[in-house]
């Protein structure tokens, strides 16, 4: 799906990045904690949030995440779009909420395909499978 879709779904405002709206994107996730992207983003997504401070630049630069969207009206401040600017990312903000947001683009066919389910997370923590059986 283009993002330039994505901009329509959620009928987002385009805060940076417009010269790139034709790049495609394949999944998403939906987060406020950045230590849950961190442990469960694994593929470039287009990442869904409310947190709305600095943090959340970083975190997206470190995950290979080139497409942030912010919930709830969000915007960001003009630090984190300068550094979004300087870490070639786009920026996008929609009145929608995280559970609408991420709803929308499942039905129009964007997965979490990007993001390892809990369980594999589970496993690699304690190195048993679900059955509770080391491997």
């Amino acid at each position: 799906m283009k993002i330039a879709e994505v901009v329509s779904i959620l009928d987002a405002r385009v805060i940076y990045g417009h010269d790139k709206l034709e790049r495609e994107v394949f999944c998403a996730c939906g987060a406020d904690l950045m230590s849950d992207v961190m442990a469960f983003v694994k593929d470039d997504v287009v990442l869904l949030t409310g947190l709305n401070n600095i943090q959340v630049i970083r975190t997206a630069d470190i995950m290979d995440i080139s497409v942030i969207v912010f919930v709830r009206g969000k915007m960001p401040s003009g630090e984190m779009i300068a550094l979004a600017a300087q870490k070639d990312m786009i920026l996008l903000s929609t009145a929608n909420s995280l559970f609408i947001s991420s709803g929308k683009l499942y039905k129009a066919g964007l997965t979490g395909a990007g993001v390892r389910p809990i369980e594999a997370f589970d496993q690699e923590k304690t190195g048993k499978n679900e059955a509770g059986l080391s491997e």
